[in-house]
């Protein structure tokens, strides 16, 4: 046997035992869990036979804590280069059964190299975690590694796309790579995510709680927003990488891959005249409009569990794919808040940053009021969204279905955001806010007197009041008195009055009685709940009103206790007392 045939079966059986990984054992321990080996997950993922793997041979260096002794060929990650639906793709899979698939400095070369790679080629680099983080026995230099892979994934932001699936434990600095990247995927039950484990957790602030309840993925698809899709099965995890592979570019220069339109392009659906309900207040399905107008039907939803208010996914028209951006009015009413407005913004980024047009359905009555919303910084956040929509240079169209109110309006793609086309549905609003609102804001003061009045005279009605005339005199001079004033301040005298209107006194204070009879019953009737309710002024209240007349008047406080009577004061009290009362007259109606 010659010396190359030898080399050749040498080569070989190294092979075999490069694709063992941590041995037959250690594989069966992996497929006890429920796991699939890293390349077996390769392999369900690329097309048959594309897979060129790199480094297989590659040891790591480590002398320390007795490492030189547990080496293994290709060092816990498998990675090369592959295609799936014919695309060009670089991946790694870390290998569980290598030391617990923990990162040492020879495996972060690999990943690196292959990250590199993508870059110089333009193509997406998808990753498949499932390790117990750095090796300890390498101490600072895995450190470096985690390093250098974030590295790597900032520079490789909106540049290609980044794809993660969480397989497996992801602990401590190794949960930063994931989130670097555009897209998470996480398999229910044996994968989480988390700085810091449970035991950690328990010694520092006593919290008992299992690393499934901690960072597991319906914690992540649904609270924290850190996962986009969560996956039953490994197999449903890698079906959702194909599928969303088919909806984006391979990078930032490309468009994403055009399919053939099945769907015709002039097709009509009646039901969309339907789909809106005539009471504004009435909630309805997005995703039948979704539904309705993208190709066959299709959608393929981001972070569905999460912020359900908002939708974010990606669908085609006429084979082209597209982001969609949609208010949910079957969710809260499709308001804004925190988490709507993060998600909706980095679903806009990345469509901006990847060439792919973005398509808005709105029907938003505003942002979520309260301070847990405030506290937590909807400001910020809802800025986030504005920028995004605002700085995104795709092609941009906007739906208004039915409303799109204030704030809310402006941050969901308005044509003042340089939104290249703005449809309105024919039952559709745009508006500062809603009709309600509007009339509370423009005319509150009228409409509180107004519904005063009137559970005041509902009383006075029920009660037979006889006013002495004397009591009517007095008013109707006080009247006279403030008629009196009202002139002055338009430069005129009582008499000019008269001589330029024709109009005489006695026929002003003849249509003066019967308000003056009113205003002498309405306060009656007022001092007669503060009597019963023993309604008074507190000193709180009293000092409220002082500061408004400092205000007013533009002078200090003490000025005006000084220019202030006994009688003022008592007075004062008096008025908030009165107003008490007609505030317990409107809401209950008393009549007494």
């Amino acid at each position: 046997m010659s010396k190359q045939v030898e080399k050749i079966k040498e080569l070989i059986a190294k092979r075999e035992q490069a694709r063992l990984g941590g041995g037959e054992k250690a594989i069966e321990k992996q497929h006890a869990r429920g796991k699939y080996t890293a390349r077996e997950r390769i392999e369900m993922l690329v097309d048959a036979g594309s897979f060129e793997e790199y480094d297989m041979f590659k040891l790591h260096r480590c002398t320390n804590f007795g490492m030189e002794k547990k080496q293994y060929l290709g060092d816990g990650v498998v990675a090369g280069s592959a295609t799936i639906a014919g695309r060009l793709v670089y991946v790694y899979a870390q290998d569980f059964t290598v030391n617990g698939g923990s990162l040492s400095e020879t495996m972060a070369q690999k990943i690196c190299k292959v990250m590199d790679m993508a870059m110089t080629m333009g193509a997406p680099v998808i990753c498949m975690n499932d390790s117990g983080g750095a090796r300890i026995q390498e101490g600072i230099c895995a450190l470096a590694g985690y390093g250098e892979i974030f590295e790597r994934n900032i520079l490789a932001s909106g540049v290609i796309p980044q794809i993660s699936a969480i397989m497996g434990p992801c602990a401590g600095g190794a949960v930063y790579s994931p989130g670097l990247t555009d897209f998470i995927i996480m398999k229910e039950q044996t994968s989480y995510m988390f700085l810091t484990g449970p035991k950690v957790v328990k010694t520092v602030t006593g919290e008992d709680i299992d690393a499934e309840h901690l960072g597991g993925a319906s914690v992540h698809a649904t609270k924290s927003g850190v996962t986009h899709f969560a996956a039953k099965t490994e197999e449903e995890a890698i079906e959702m990488i194909k599928s969303l592979l088919s909806f984006i570019p391979s990078n930032n220069t490309e468009e994403a891959p055009r399919v053939e339109c099945t769907d015709p392009i002039d097709r009509m659906d009646d039901t969309l005249n339907e789909i809106i309900p005539d009471d504004p207040n009435q909630a309805y399905d997005m995703y039948k409009v979704i539904g309705a107008v993208t190709d066959n039907g299709e959608f393929f939803e981001v972070q569905p569990k999460f912020a359900k208010n908002i939708i974010t996914g990606f669908a085609r028209f006429n084979g082209q794919s597209v982001g969609i951006v949609a208010n949910q009015p079957a969710a809260y009413a499709g308001v804004l808040d925190v988490n709507a407005s993060r998600k909706a913004a980095r679903f806009v980024r990345f469509c901006d940053a990847f060439n792919i047009p973005i398509v808005s359905l709105v029907d938003v009555p505003g942002f979520l009021p309260g301070t847990g919303q405030e506290y937590n910084a909807v400001i910020l956040h809802g800025a986030q969204l504005l920028y995004a929509y605002g700085e995104a240079t795709v092609p941009k169209i906007t739906i208004t279905l039915r409303k799109s109110y204030g704030g809310s309006h402006i941050v969901m793609g308005c044509k003042q955001l340089r939104a290249d086309l703005n449809f309105a549905w024919p039952s559709s609003e745009i508006a500062v806010m809603g009709a309600s609102g509007a009339v509370a804001v423009l005319c509150g003061k009228e409409a509180k007197a107004k519904k005063e009045d009137e559970a005041i005279a509902k009383i006075i009605e029920s009660s037979k009041m006889d006013i002495p005339e004397a009591m009517v005199n007095t008013q109707v001079n006080r009247m006279l008195e403030d008629f009196a004033q009202r002139l002055q301040m338009q430069g005129l005298s009582v008499e000019q009055y008269f001589q330029y209107t024709g109009v005489t006194a006695e026929k002003i204070i003849e249509d003066m009685k019967p308000e003056a009879v009113k205003r002498i019953q309405s306060r009656l009737v007022l001092e007669a709940v503060v009597k019963a309710e023993g309604l008074t002024a507190s000193e709180e209240e009293f000092q409220d009103e002082l500061n408004k007349m400092a205000e007013q008047y533009k002078m200090e406080i003490e000025k005006v206790k000084e220019f202030m009577g006994e009688y003022e004061e008592k007075q004062i009290k008096e008025d908030i007392a009165i107003q008490k009362a007609v505030d317990v007259i409107v809401n209950s109606v008393v009549e007494k």
